[in-house]
C-alpha cells in the first residue's frame, strides 16, 4: 500500500526510531539500549500479526522463533484469543481476588481435567511464572514444614523472590543467597538421590531447561525423581512454563516421561500473548495446606476474571488432537532439515536438541550463540541464545506455522550457519 493509503496507526511508529529508543535508554533501560545498538540489534517491535513481526519504523520483519519461551504458542494476535479478549470485556473486568469466582473456578476446573493424569485437581492463579513457583515452592514447604529446595544448575524459575532462589546462580547472586536452597546438575539421579533427605520439603525442575540450551533428562529420570521424593516425604514440583501447552508435542512434556508430579506451574503461553495468567496446579491433598489458612496466598491480578476466557480459549486450542498432531509432524520437518543440515555444516553445527518444537541448536562451541543470534536476525529471524549455554540457539516458532514456512525457517538457519562460520573462521 502506498504512503497516501496506509492506515496511520493509533500505537506504532509514531516518532523515529531514534527518538523512541532515546526515550527508552532515558526511561526505561539505557543498559539495554547500549547492548542492542552495540550488536546492530535495536529493532523496536512494531506490527505483529501470527508468526511475524515488523520494526515499528522500517519494513524489518522477523519470523519469530523465539516467542518470549513461549508465550506466542499461538502466533502474535491469534483471532480466537483476541475474539475471547473482547467478548470477556464486554462484562468482566480484574474481578476480587478474596472472594469466590465463577471465571476462575470454570478455568481452574479445565485444567483439572487436562492436568497429567487428571491429579492435579486444584488450582491457584498467578500474573507470571515466577509468581506461580514461588507459590509452589511456598506451598511445598508450607505442607510439608520442611525448608530444603533442590533444584538444578544452570536452571532458570523466574526473577521473583523464591524462584530467583531456585534459579541458576547468576541471577540471584547480586541479591544475597536465601536459605535452604541446593542444586545438583540436571538429569545426575546419583547426585539428586545425595541431595534429598529427610529435611527436603521439594524438587523442582523444568521439565526441559530452555536457559540451560535444552538439555533431554534420561527417559527415567523424573519417574526415578518422583519414587526418591516419595520415599523422602518431599515433593515433586514440575515447572511447564515453556513445555506446557503443546510445545513438546503433548499437551504437557512431563506426559512425555509417564511421571505425574505433586505440583505443576503454567505460565507464558497461558496468556494467548494477549492477556498475563500463570497457574500453579497440585494434588487435591495438597489443598489441605490453604483450607486451614484460605488468605495466605493472594494475587490481586492473579486469575483476573477478565483473563480467564482467554486462557480457556488457549486451551481448547492447545489441547485438541489434531493440534497437538501438527506439531508433531512439524517436528519431523525440523529432524529432517537439521539432519541434512548437520552434514552440509559439521563444522559448527553438532545437532539439534528437540522435543516437538522445543529446539535447541547446539554448536561447536560458546561463541557460535551470541553470533548465530545476530546473523538469524540479519536473515529475518529471531533467535534468542540460551544464556546458561551459549553453545545453543533457542528456536522456539509457533507451534501454528504451517509446513512451508518451517521450510522457510530451515532455509534461513542454513544462510545463518554460513554467516557465523564465515565471522568465526570455522
Amino acid at each position: 500500500m502506498g504512503e497516501k493509503g496506509r492506515v496511520r496507526s493509533k500505537h506504532i511508529g509514531l516518532d523515529s526510531k531514534d527518538k523512541i529508543i532515546g526515550r527508552f535508554a532515558q526511561h526505561v533501560s539505557s543498559g539495554k539500549v547500549e547492548t542492542f545498538q552495540m550488536f546492530g540489534l535495536d529493532f523496536v517491535f512494531g506490527r505483529r500479526e501470527g508468526p511475524y513481526v515488523w520494526d515499528a519504523t522500517s519494513e524489518k520483519r522477523l519470523i519469530n522463533c523465539h516467542c518470549n519461551g513461549g508465550v506466542f504458542n499461538l502466533g502474535h494476535r491469534n483471532p480466537r484469543v483476541i475474539a475471547a479478549l473482547m467478548e470477556s470485556l464486554k462484562e468482566l473486568d480484574i474481578g476480587n481476588h478474596h472472594l469466590i469466582s465463577e471465571q476462575r473456578s470454570i478455568l481452574a476446573e479445565k485444567l483439572a481435567g487436562l492436568s497429567p493424569g487428571g491429579e492435579l485437581t486444584y488450582t491457584v492463579f498467578g500474573v507470571s511464572g515466577g509468581e506461580a513457583i514461588d507459590l509452589a515452592i511456598k506451598l511445598a514447604r508450607g505442607y510439608t514444614k520442611r525448608l530444603k529446595v533442590v533444584s538444578a544448575i544452570g536452571g532458570y524459575h523466574g526473577h521473583t523472590g523464591l524462584a530467583l532462589a531456585a534459579g541458576d546462580e547468576q541471577y540471584r547472586k547480586p541479591f544475597g543467597q536465601l536459605p535452604g536452597f541446593v542444586q545438583v546438575p540436571f538429569g545426575d539421579l546419583a547426585a539428586l538421590k545425595q541431595a534429598i533427605d529427610q529435611d527436603t520439603a521439594a524438587v523442582v525442575f523444568e521439565t526441559i531447561p530452555a536457559t540451560s540450551g535444552m538439555p533431554l533428562p534420561p527417559q527415567d529420570f523424573y519417574a526415578q525423581a518422583k519414587k526418591l521424593c516419595q520415599e523422602k516425604g518431599a515433593l515433586l514440583i514440575i515447572d511447564e512454563v515453556q513445555t506446557g501447552l503443546g510445545r513438546t508435542g503433548k499437551l504437557w512434556g512431563i506426559e512425555h516421561f509417564d511421571t505425574v508430579p505433586d505440583i505443576m506451574v503454567i505460565g507464558k503461553g497461558l496468556s494467548g500473548g494477549i492477556y498475563p495468567m500463570s497457574a500453579t496446579c497440585f494434588r487435591k491433598e495438597l489443598e489441605s495446606f490453604f483450607h486451614e489458612n484460605p488468605f495466605i496466598h493472594v494475587s490481586t491480578f492473579g486469575g483476573a476474571e477478565v483473563g480467564c476466557p482467554v486462557s480457556l480459549a488457549v486451551l481448547e486450542e492447545s489441547s485438541q488432537p489434531e493440534f497437538l498432531e501438527h506439531v508433531n509432524q512439524l517436528a519431523q520437518v525440523f529432524a529432517d532439515g537439521f539432519k541434512e543440515l548437520k552434514k552440509k555444516h559439521p563444522t559448527i553445527l553438532v545437532g539439534l536438541r528437540q522435543l516437538g518444537l522445543m529446539m535447541g541448536i547446539e554448536m561447536v562451541n560458546e561463541q557460535c550463540g551470541p553470533i548465530m543470534t545476530k546473523t538469524c536476525y540479519d536473515r529475518g529471524v529471531l533467535s534468542i541464545y540460551a544464556n546458561n549455554d551459549k553453545r545453543v540457539s533457542q528456536l522456539l516458532p509457533p507451534l501454528n506455522i504451517d509446513k512451508e514456512l518451517a521450510y522457510e525457517i530451515i532455509e534461513r538457519i542454513d544462510g545463518a550457519l554460513d554467516d557465523t562460520k564465515r565471522f568465526l573462521s570455522l
